[in-house]
């Protein structure tokens, strides 16, 4: 009894354990990540030098090569100005890019604004009309019968040669050039559209008719997703079709816009802003085609089984 007593009022704490009577395993030390030795290092840094600079080298070289052509042209023209001149030109006209001193008299940016806003009207025009009737011709036989003569006529024409149409149609300047950014740019969605739907096998549409599908399921579930790449593609012609359009059409029609401002600038012999028109119509129709590039690459599972 008090054996038993003393070990309850003894506290759990204060109980001593032997210690164990087998050899006690050394503490294992943690490991440390490993480090490359720095020789490693720096040839894995003078490789990826040399990759940055094999990439760059070609493009770097071709724009030195035109940029002294293009100063000894310059040279020997009494118009032309040199690159030096136009650097200087550039720098002074987007210093203040949106300035407005009147409605014929605007910063660089409010005129580009003013031409990205009317290609995204047409453009989207283009959207509405094009695709619809892509998967028409592509679904049916008697659509396909009866445009693909349109389409054959219409697409070759020039896109100035809309322009007096929508200037009778709309008697304003800036409809007349959204009407004709989209009817130049309906043609490569149309197409592209229905290549896209005519690609789809033909036992998927014979699985689709034996299972009694309706033609909106078979649309959404079959013809949409495997026309999605194509669509993509034909959307980035439209694009840079549509931003061809629209230089043209507003140097006809005044106004406000980038091509607008050029003709303007012609009309005062400031060659220096003509070159950096051109400059920025280049680089804004490069941005807009690598833009859809990106955005078609991501969509299509084409480029996504090639890449697994």
């Amino acid at each position: 009894m008090v054996v038993a007593q003393l070990k309850r009022q003894t506290p759990s704490a204060e109980v001593e354990t032997a210690p164990p009577s087998g050899p006690v395993a050394p503490a294992r030390r943690a490991r440390r990540p490993y480090q490359p030795p720095a020789g490693v290092l720096a040839s894995r840094w003078m490789q990826h030098l040399g990759q940055l600079v094999r990439a760059l080298l070609p493009p770097l070289a071709a724009a030195i090569v035109l940029l002294v052509g293009w100063y000894l042209v310059a040279k020997s023209s009494a118009y032309l100005p040199t690159p030096g001149k136009t650097l200087l030109s550039a720098i002074e006209l987007f210093r203040d890019p949106f300035y407005r001193n009147g409605p014929n008299d605007q910063g660089i940016a409010w005129n580009l604004l003013a031409s990205l806003e009317r290609v995204a009207k047409g453009f989207g025009l283009a959207l509405l009309i094009g695709v619809p009737l892509g998967f028409l011709i592509g679904r049916f036989a008697a659509f396909n019968a009866a445009l693909r003569p349109i389409i054959g006529l219409l697409k070759p024409v020039a896109p100035l040669a809309w322009l007096p149409i929508g200037l009778a149609i709309f008697k304003a300047a800036s409809p007349a050039a959204i009407f004709t950014i989209a009817i130049c740019a309906v043609w490569p969605l149309i197409i592209n559209t229905a290549l896209g739907v005519a690609s789809v096998p033909q036992d998927y549409l014979n699985v689709a008719r034996v299972l009694r599908l309706r033609e909106w399921t078979v649309f959404t579930r079959i013809l949409l997703p495997a026309s999605v790449p194509y669509i993509l593609t034909g959307a980035k012609l439209s694009l840079g079709i549509a931003w061809l359009a629209i230089v043209a059409s507003e140097m006809l029609t005044g106004g406000t816009g980038i091509g607008f401002w050029l003709w303007d600038e012609w009309n005062n012999l400031n060659m220096e802003h003509i070159l950096v028109a051109i400059l920025i119509i280049g680089l804004v129709g490069m941005l807009i085609e690598q833009g859809m590039t990106r955005i078609a690459n991501r969509f299509d599972y084409r480029h996504q089984q090639g890449e697994h």
